[in-house]
């Protein structure tokens, strides 16, 4: 279960650094060649997630959940902005939702 964990908080670093560099290129005027790193990183996120060990639906399903725990926690670091009380509440229902998602396929 840690592999997983870990896996999953990389994946979700992956994917909001690749979509959060063109938001500097097109939205703060930061130079283009972020389009480089940016490619990069999205095919890592792609990469990572055929590393899964389950079937990929299940996967993309609860990794919303930890992609949704990252984003509030990078809204904090990077973008200085304190997560509220709803927006832990909200990342603790999809936390919720990811452990149920993936502990009860295992049950039968």
């Amino acid at each position: 279960m840690i592999k997983t964990t870990g896996l999953f908080l990389l994946t979700a670093l992956a994917e909001i650094i690749g979509c959060y560099l063109p938001y500097l290129w097109l939205k703060e005027g930061k130079s283009a060649w972020l389009i480089l790193p940016t490619a990069i990183s999205l095919g890592l996120f792609a990469w990572l997630l055929t590393l899964h060990p389950q079937a990929s639906g299940r996967i993309y399903a609860a990794y919303g959940g930890v992609y949704i725990g990252v984003a509030i926690l990078w809204l904090w670091l990077v973008d200085g902005i304190r997560p509220t009380l709803s927006d832990m509440i909200g990342v603790a229902f999809c936390f919720l939702g990811m452990c149920i998602i993936i502990f009860g396929s295992r049950i039968h």
